[in-house]
């Protein structure tokens, strides 16, 4: 892996985070797929038997941050603490998840735990790689006590719906069974 300059590292994550609150913002993350290189990797665990990766620039652009995103306008992910490493060229973000819905005490709903990206820089203000993790079971929680509570917006309502019985999802296969390995690369 090669080292980078840690002011250029900090420029790239700078550009990330603008990037996102401006997605954020207006509820499209699609602009976030053009900080990736052609053939960037992107994956993250959601359980004991079923994992996500998107495999090239346009995959990333259509299931990572197009379909996987969908529902979910109006959450933020902000971020509580940026790692570099710029001897790897590698940074860690930690972030939070929490949907623009209250509950009746004004608190936002919040996915417990921690959420985090691992990202590996490529040069050319571009990410090669990016691993995310949060607590699958915190985020089922948080989604159950958001359907009880009747908290969903339409958006959400409609992507449970379509995750709830429609079999497996773009990009979504069975441990260990995806084309590239969450630990590939590493």
């Amino acid at each position: 892996m090669p080292s980078f300059p840690r002011s250029e590292l900090e420029e790239m994550m700078q550009r990330w985070l603008a990037l996102n609150q401006r997605c954020e913002e207006q509820l499209d993350w699609l602009p976030l797929a053009d900080l990736y290189t052609e053939d960037a990797t992107y994956g993250w665990n959601v359980g004991p038997n079923d994992e996500f990766m998107a495999i090239g620039r346009e995959e990333i652009r259509e299931y990572a941050v197009g379909y996987e995103m969908e529902g979910l306008g109006g959450w933020s992910y902000p971020y509580q603490r940026i790692l570099i490493d710029d001897t790897q060229g590698e940074i860690l973000g930690l972030w939070k998840q929490v949907a623009d819905a209250t509950r009746p005490d004004g608190s936002h709903y919040e996915i417990a735990g921690l959420g985090g990206s691992w990202f590996r820089y490529a040069g050319n203000f571009e990410w090669s790689w990016q691993r995310d993790f949060f607590d699958v079971g915190n985020a089922t929680s948080t989604y159950i006590e958001m359907i009880t509570a009747g908290a969903l917006s339409p958006g959400m309502q409609k992507r449970i719906e379509r995750t709830a019985g429609s079999g497996r999802q773009p990009g979504h296969y069975p441990v260990g069974q995806a084309p590239v390995g969450l630990w590939e690369g590493v």
